[in-house]
Order: structure tokens, then C-alpha cells, then sequence
């Protein structure tokens, strides 16, 4: 048997997930966390053989989570499930330790094979994602303007366009308001914009948030 945990902060999410995974034989989900810390305590108490994370989570994102659980638990297999196709997410999740990446347009059949691939210690990245991995490796750019980006500017970048003022994020990444403001200014600069609003439109283009639909 299989012992799986689930990391999601969307219940709707963790539950439909878990109900597809728990109908396939040999896969049992232990434990379920709505944020990193939780995930890690869980990946403690039951010592489960599969971490399925989502990247964007509140107080621990799925990055940090993977760096902790890899050192932590070296035999674990780490697959993230996200709503980012672009090809920057894939390659810094996979340098910080995980071993699979989906999108959340991932078919169950294909999550299934992903899952057995990595008990096998091989490394997966759905196909989505492969394909612009591949066109990024033979020179075919797909033109993202996050690519050039540091690891800290791409987490006051998460936070900005979640809506957070600087002192929030601030005390979220123990940084000084001085310091994020200067992130901020930079990643204007980096990805010429001019404000939240053209940030925000940006990172709808690339995948970083869903649109919001019209009521």
C-alpha cells in the first residue's frame, strides 16, 4: 500500500483529490494539511511514502515545504500539484527536491502514473509542462518575463499579487518594509510595469493567479 498525504489550503481541493486517489488500489491517503507546517508534522506522525503539495500555500509555500521535507525525510517522494504551467515553477521545484510536478489540469490517470513513476525513483513533470520544458531547451523561448527572477523576488511577487501591503508582507518573509519596497520598485522594473493592477494583469497572462470570472 501506498500511504500518501495531501497539502492544500482549499478543502474543496484536498477532498476531491483524496476521494480520486483513495478509489485506485494500492493508494491510501494517511492525512490531509491545509498549509507546509501541517504537512510536515503530518509526514512525522505517519511517515507516508508520497507528499502531494500545492506551491502556493499560507505560511509555508510548497517550495519551502519540499526543501524542509527532503532534508527531513530523504526517501519521501515529493509531487507538487499547481495551477502554474510555466516553466520556471517546474525547474526551481525540482532543484529544491520534488520529484514530480502537475498542473491542476492533470488528468487522475496521468496524477496515477506520476505516482508510480516516482516510487520508482524517477522523476516526472506532466506533459503540459514538458512540452514547454522542451521548447525552453532547444532554444524556443516561450517568452516569460518571471525567468530571470531570484527565489525572493518570486515570494514578495506571490504576496503582492495575492493582494498583500508591505508591512504584511514584511512579517511574512521577516523582512524589513524597507527591503520589500525595494523588491517591489524592482520587480516593476524587471517585468515593466507600472502598478499592481499591470503586475496583476502579468500574472494572469502567465498562469501565476486564475481570472476571476464575471459574476
Amino acid at each position: 500500500m501506498i500511504k500518501i498525504i495531501l497539502a492544500d489550503d482549499h478543502c474543496l481541493v484536498r477532498t476531491g483529490l483524496r476521494r480520486l486517489l483513495d478509489d485506485v488500489d494500492n493508494f491510501s491517503v494517511v492525512a490531509e494539511a491545509e498549509n507546509g507546517h501541517d504537512a510536515i508534522s503530518h509526514a512525522k506522525e505517519h511517515n507516508p511514502d508520497v507528499a502531494i503539495l500545492d506551491i502556493n500555500m499560507p505560511e509555508l509555500d510548497g517550495i519551502k515545504t519540499t526543501e524542509f521535507l527532503r532534508r527531513d525525510f530523504p526517501d519521501l517522494k515529493i509531487i507538487i500539484i499547481s495551477m502554474h504551467s510555466d516553466e520556471l515553477f517546474p525547474q526551481r521545484l525540482i532543484k529544491a527536491g520534488a520529484n514530480a510536478y502537475l498542473t491542476k489540469d492533470t488528468s487522475m490517470k496521468e496524477i496515477t502514473h506520476a505516482i508510480y513513476e516516482v516510487m520508482e525513483s524517477r522523476n516526472y513533470i506532466c506533459s503540459e509542462v514538458a512540452h514547454k520544458l522542451a521548447l525552453v531547451n532547444t532554444g524556443c523561448k516561450t517568452g516569460s518575463p518571471f525567468k530571470t527572477l531570484s527565489k525572493r523576488e518570486l515570494e514578495v511577487l506571490a504576496l503582492m499579487i495575492k493582494g498583500l501591503k508591505v508591512a504584511d508582507i514584511s512579517d511574512k518573509l521577516c523582512l524589513s518594509p524597507k527591503t520589500v519596497s525595494t523588491y517591489r520598485y524592482r520587480l516593476f522594473g524587471k517585468l515593466s510595469v507600472q502598478n499592481d493592477i499591470e503586475l496583476t494583469k502579468l500574472a494572469m497572462q502567465h498562469g501565476f493567479i486564475e481570472e476571476t470570472p464575471l459574476p
